[in-house]
């Protein structure tokens, strides 16, 4: 069984796309329709911004988005997943990829979470940090000890994993996760506590898109982030997808789980082609991985 999973945020780089809006037709019709959805050219400042420029909450949500499904898209009939998942905003590439809902309202909700989780980083000062070397129960033992908001974020290998919240927390948790044994424990230059309780006025706004939107049956079950289970009602992707802003991307359980259920070979779409595959590696050696 073959799964096709899709980055988030990180797996920008300068220069993205322009190789594909130059070669395929199909490509530069949709980073066109990107352009007049969004309302300002993103393939511009994908082709040609800096890092700095990519680095944004509101430009690097639509732009790995948008080159996950140019990705998906010229790969046509070759593209037949056995099942989806994708890493935090890569959720949303794996739903509209699978078919679970339209190009077109994808970008929107993609547009409307950017900027929603812009403001909610604007209103509270927050970030995350990177533990390495530590056991999950360990982590989750200090965060819990800690006197403000500080949640694990992002289970995203053994002994790898981001927690997520307010600026102090986040430094009194690094120093005792260095007391602790970590092998390192980084603060990172990231916008703002993602997938923690300081994104609830982000949920507020795009929770209502949500539930707006026309969702349907995707063509193959998604492993989502939430829960880390396989889905394929609409109803219930959509609660999921509602809960994943302010929970935990349970990101290791979720490879598991596919393994378990008969995965033996996983597909990275958009981005690099290294992110996830690092992380699938690390998981179990034994998986198969490849980039589209």
């Amino acid at each position: 069984m073959k799964a096709y999973v899709f980055p988030g945020q990180s797996a920008q780089f300068e220069g993205m796309g322009k190789d594909m809006y130059e070669s395929s037709e199909i490509a530069k019709n949709l980073f066109e329709k990107a352009n007049d959805i969004l309302g300002y050219r993103i393939s511009d400042v994908m082709f040609e911004g800096s890092a700095e420029d990519l680095k944004q909450t509101k430009i690097t949500q639509p732009a790995v988005f948008l080159h996950s499904i140019i990705k998906a898209k010229m790969a046509g009939d070759d593209f037949q997943p056995n099942a989806v998942a994708g890493h935090s905003l890569g959720e949303f590439s794996a739903l509209v990829a699978s078919g679970a809902m339209n190009f077109e309202d994808g970008l929107l909700l993609v547009k409307q979470r950017a900027m929603a989780m812009q403001k909610a980083c604007e209103a509270t000062p927050s970030t995350m940090a990177a533990i390495v070397g530590l056991e999950d129960e360990v982590i989750e033992k200090i965060c819990n000890e800690i006197d403000d908001i500080v949640i694990p974020a992002n289970y995203n290998s053994p002994g790898q994993l981001v927690i997520s919240g307010s600026v102090p927390g986040i430094e009194k948790a690094v120093e005792k996760m260095k007391e602790a044994g970590a092998k390192r424990a980084i603060i990172l230059q990231v916008g703002g506590a993602f997938h923690s309780p300081l994104m609830e006025p982000a949920l507020n706004e795009l929770g209502q898109a949500i539930v707006n939107t026309e969702f349907k049956i995707p063509i193959c079950p998604i492993y989502q982030n939430v829960n880390a289970l396989p889905e394929k009602d609409p109803e219930m992707i959509k609660y999921n997808l509602i809960a994943q802003l302010t929970s935990p991307v349970r990101w290791t359980q979720l490879v598991q789980n596919m393994i378990k259920d008969g995965v033996d070979s996983f597909v990275e779409v958009g981005g690099n082609g290294k992110v996830l595959r690092g992380l699938i590696r690390r998981i179990d050696r034994k998986a198969m991985s490849e980039a589209l």
